[in-house]
């Protein structure tokens, strides 16, 4: 479907379909608002997933179930809060509008950096109108989002405010300093506190990679799938040999390791 009303067609055919779902199918009509986050972050991620493999079909297709999922919370919001898809839409537009004055309005922004700056600065007007002291702060960054993907937000945030590390070297100084803590933490055999130190470790390190234009969930994702085809290596190499993991050795292990690292590699 190429053109609007093609478009406009199927939007609608799907809200009827889910709202008709709601009505009509027994698990959907015993939904509330609060069960649904869990299906839309699991849809969101799949189309992560999907977008990362470069599997274009899988990613209209998860695209689809993301959709299917805001539309059937956009239905439950209106039971409960008589703010129906219409509504929700025309304010979404409403604020893209309000927050791209450089292609609805007078304002210039010739780069990328501009255009997220002048984002920022009425995002922040925004928010003030509606509550004065939340406007510096930052305890409203990324609530919702994964703490590895809150800690990154949150170091952009600190930069467009004016803190930040130089670069990547002084972050890795960060993170050294860190291990450093823990381990001094462990030596008191306070647990508490080196999880308090390893959570100050864990943020400076989901930092790291935007100093390098690189992202930390992508990042954490590759380290994620190197893992398990090192893993599953290390599993096939052991069942060949008719060894069991669990009885190994942590030595004998790391040299299974490092032969499916070197196998890998090839």
């Amino acid at each position: 479907m190429s053109d609007d009303t093609n478009v406009a067609q199927a939007f609608a055919k799907l809200l009827e379909v889910v709202t008709e779902l709601r009505a009509r199918c027994p698990w959907d009509r015993e939904q509330k608002l609060g069960d649904t986050p869990r299906l839309l972050i699991e849809e969101t991620y799949e189309v992560a997933d999907a977008i990362a493999r470069g599997n274009l079909p899988d990613v209209a297709e998860e695209l689809g179930d993301v959709i299917v999922q805001c539309l059937f919370i956009g239905v439950i919001l209106a039971e409960d809060a008589k703010l129906d898809i219409a509504t929700v839409m025309q304010n979404a537009a409403e604020k893209l509008i309000r927050r791209h004055p450089h292609v609805y309005g007078d304002t210039r922004a010739e780069t990328s950096e501009r255009v997220v700056e002048n984002w920022e600065r009425i995002k922040v007007g925004e928010r003030a109108s509606k509550n004065p002291d939340s406007a510096r702060s930052l305890a409203h960054v990324g609530r919702g989002l994964p703490s590895m993907m809150r800690a990154e937000k949150l170091g952009e945030k600190a930069r467009r405010a004016g803190m930040d590390w130089a670069n990547i070297r002084d972050v890795l100084a960060k993170a050294r300093e860190e291990i450093d803590e823990v381990e001094q933490a462990l030596d008191r055999n306070d647990n508490a506190d080196a999880a308090e130190e390893l959570g100050d470790l864990m943020l400076a390190i989901a930092n790291a990679p935007r100093f390098i234009d690189q992202d930390a969930e992508t990042t954490l994702r590759a380290a994620c799938d190197k893992f398990v085809g090192r893993f599953d290596e290390v599993a096939r190499i052991a069942a060949s040999r008719g060894l069991d993991l669990k009885s190994m050795t942590p030595s004998e292990i790391d040299a299974l390791w490092n032969e499916a690292k070197a196998a890998r590699s090839r």
